[in-house]
């Protein structure tokens, strides 16, 4: 077998276990703690949402935006925490299974190229590229130090709340487009249809990443991944 066919079969192998292939598992909750889940993220969902509302409309720089924004990933860890257990998850490899690492920034890296493109058409048009810039000013006029920490910090804590407590508290078979649809509407919420549409699409990812390996540890890098990307690069097409 010829070395690009060869790489083409594991980078497909890869990301079937990634995306597709679920790892066997037993993460049964009582009906007790399903309802607790329930409860407690139905709660957070909405104060998230509000959250996220105020530190990206808050003047970019001040107080209130950095007390908002890192205020938000509190929020959704909390949240998380107060859920009940998470598990970090595994993928198949060959014939055993192991963390998720490389497979997933792969991922990030892969879809944040794929925004890039889209980032190519939005501009042209005046109406959607005003959505992105708005978002963009929050790293412009502020400190991008503390902006990639931020960004950094709330991917990781919306996974654990998202694809951690939201998804187990979802019954079986919906978890998915669920937790897609809830995500996107939270975010959405902020009143920037654009975020809502990348939460959409990002959403779908990291939740087929969530039910193939069954915890949160892949869809935390892939989102990371992402959403640093998208800092880092934005700024220079718009």
């Amino acid at each position: 077998m010829s070395p690009p066919a060869h790489l083409g079969q594991r980078m497909s192998a890869a990301l079937r276990a990634s995306l597709i292939e679920p790892v066997g598992r037993d993460h049964r909750q009582t009906p007790e703690a399903f309802r607790r889940r329930r409860l407690v993220t139905a709660v957070f969902t909405v104060a998230g949402a509000v959250l996220l509302g105020l530190s990206l409309n808050a003047e970019p720089g001040s107080s209130t935006f950095y007390v908002s924004a890192f205020g938000l990933p509190g929020l959704w860890a909390v949240g998380a925490w107060l859920s009940g257990p998470l598990h970090l998850g595994r993928e198949i490899r060959g014939e055993r299974t192991a963390r998720p690492l490389l497979t997933p920034i792969s991922i990030g890296a892969g879809l944040a190229m794929v925004f890039v493109v889209g980032a190519l058409v939005v501009r042209e048009f005046p109406l959607l590229s005003g959505a992105v810039e708005s978002v963009l000013d929050l790293a412009r006029d502020g400190s991008w130090a503390l902006v990639l920490v931020i960004t950094a910090i709330n991917g990781i804590a919306e996974e654990l709340f998202f694809r951690g407590a939201l998804y187990a508290a979802v019954r079986d078979g919906y978890q998915v487009p669920v937790t897609t649809i809830v995500y996107a509407a939270a975010v959405t919420a902020s009143g920037n249809g654009m975020l809502g549409f990348a939460a959409l699409l990002l959403g779908a990812i990291v939740g087929l990443q969530r039910r193939a390996s069954g915890g949160v540890l892949a869809p935390m890098l892939t989102h990371v991944t992402w959403s640093v990307s998208m800092l880092c690069i934005l700024p220079a097409l718009f």
